[in-house]
């Protein structure tokens, strides 16, 4: 049989398998993976304790801020100053998915292919309740993982690897792939990322702060370069930080901000970028106008979520209901 032939053959069998949506014993869980949602807001978060005193300015106070659903402030921000580099500081957003629904967009750079429905840029209907947007993972052949989305399989998904999953209710969780979660019919969206980050609310093993690499390639071997993670709370909030750190500083900052389980995101300059929206009513639109950077060091706008010519995966976070 011809080599090429019998690798369509693996990548089908691999594909069907996934897509069987089996439910795996103790994986998914009764939570996130279920129909029905509550719409009660979380418990707002508590403040963080910052890593260092010595520079005052409110650093790890919570704010809400962005559209309100229902009422309710769904989105929280602060920032934090790193403990490896006092000089620097990561931005946190702290999103509440009980009142908030994501989506993963797809592009033709990241994963690849012009199949998608939810691709760039968000439409004018998804505007209307779009409370914040952000960047996606690696591109796939430095992700090491794999990618479903729209019943689409682009890469087959891999044991082990730090998956962000969103259910058909629009929660969302992060964990290791057949381990913390696993394919339900409740499942519509798995983007993997590398492995873990944080796990049991500690950073894995073997993390080195001048890694520049093993947890992505960094732009002229920088080691405080811009780098994202994502993670997932005791209560099942979830929790984005990004700012000009090492991989070392990142996972820190992701378990002071709660998460018991986190992944890295894309990282580098032109690639990390975290926005919320505030438009001027509670059904108006979010536009590049009413659109805020988390850190004022970001080199993308608020406007890249509305770009036509973006081609890489993001996630959006909606008014849920």
């Amino acid at each position: 049989m011809d080599v090429r032939w019998e690798r369509r053959v693996a990548f089908a069998l691999a594909a069907a398998a996934t897509l069987a949506s089996v439910a795996v014993t103790g994986l998914g869980g009764a939570g996130p993976a279920g129909a029905a949602r509550a719409l009660r807001p979380l418990p707002a978060p508590a403040n963080i304790t910052p890593f260092t005193a010595r520079y005052p300015g409110g650093l790890g106070v919570y704010r809400p801020v962005g559209r309100r659903v229902d009422g309710h402030p769904a989105l929280f921000v602060t920032w934090l100053r790193l403990p490896g580099n006092p000089s620097l500081v990561a931005g946190v957003a702290w999103m509440d998915t009980h009142l908030l629904s994501a989506q993963l967009y797809s592009g033709s750079l990241s994963p690849g292919g012009l199949f998608w429905h939810r691709t760039a840029p968000v439409t004018p209907g998804a505007a209307r309740t779009l409370v914040a947007a952000f960047n996606g993972g690696f591109l796939m052949k430095d992700a090491h993982g794999g990618y479903l989305s729209e019943g689409h399989l682009v890469a087959p998904l891999v044991r082990g690897g730090a998956s962000l999953v969103i259910y058909r209710n629009g929660s969302a969780t992060v964990g290791a792939w057949g381990v913390d979660v696993g394919m339900t019919p409740q499942v519509v969206a798995v983007r993997q990322n590398l492995t873990l980050l944080v796990n049991h609310s500690r950073p894995v093993p073997g993390l080195v702060a001048s890694d520049v690499s093993r947890w992505g390639s960094s732009l002229n071997n920088v080691v405080d370069t811009p780098r994202s993670g994502l993670g997932v709370t005791r209560d099942g909030a979830l929790v984005y930080v990004e700012g000009p750190m090492s991989i070392v500083d990142l996972a820190r900052v992701l378990v002071r901000a709660g998460a018991v389980r986190a992944m890295a995101l894309d990282m580098n300059p032109f690639w990390t970028i975290f926005a919320y929206y505030t438009p001027a009513s509670p059904t108006g639109p979010a536009t590049p106008a009413n659109g805020h950077r988390l850190n004022s060091t970001m080199v993308q706008s608020p406007d890249r979520f509305f770009q036509v010519s973006y081609a890489r995966d993001f996630v959006t976070m909606s008014a849920a209901g």
